[in-house]
């Protein structure tokens, strides 16, 4: 039984505003195809930190899969106060997050940057790998989370990338 941390580009990083955003479709085939290979390598927990865009979309997907699939969904935010200045659409996304198989809060409120790095400390510790969507090319604030991970010894990371998913898209336009 493996853990694995899903942490990736948000929707802004990524230019997607639209929830019927065509490229959406093709994110995720290669989510659910990246999925059905960790279910088969023994992952069954995945842990969100509450993140719109990548995040957001592993976890519809593990929701479509889960009773097939058997995983176990987690929500682990930084904060109580995540997400509460959204609007009404992401307000909708974020309840989601919250109806999984676990949710708690590392804290309150934001009252230092120590909080941060003892939270993203606190991720690593308790995951086995992370599923990431993240390209160094296309440097983001996940840098920071990268390079903890990378510089974690044992750490796995299976990564998506721009190119796997330029990939699938050939393979998709063929047929």
């Amino acid at each position: 039984m493996a853990t694995a941390l899903v942490l990736g580009y948000s929707a802004f990083d990524l230019g997607l505003f639209s929830d019927k955003d065509p490229r959406l479709k093709l994110i995720k085939k290669a989510i659910r195809k990246d999925l059905e290979a960790m279910a088969a390598d023994g992952v069954s927990w995945l842990v969100f930190t509450g993140s719109l865009g990548f995040e957001y979309w592993v976890l519809e997907v593990a929701q479509e899969m889960k009773t097939e699939y058997g995983f176990q969904l987690a929500t682990i935010f930084a904060f109580e106060t995540h997400g509460e200045n959204w609007n009404e659409g992401n307000q909708m996304k974020l309840s989601r997050f919250k109806q999984v198989d676990f949710v708690k809060y590392a804290y309150p409120r934001y009252e230092h940057k120590g909080q941060l790095r003892d939270y993203q400390q606190f991720l690593l510790e308790n995951t086995d790998l992370a599923y990431f969507f993240y390209d160094p090319e296309n440097e983001t604030k996940l840098k920071f989370m990268d390079n903890l991970m990378t510089n974690q010894e044992g750490y796995r990371i299976k990564r998506l990338t721009f190119e796997d998913l330029n990939e699938l898209a050939e393979n998709f336009s063929e047929k």
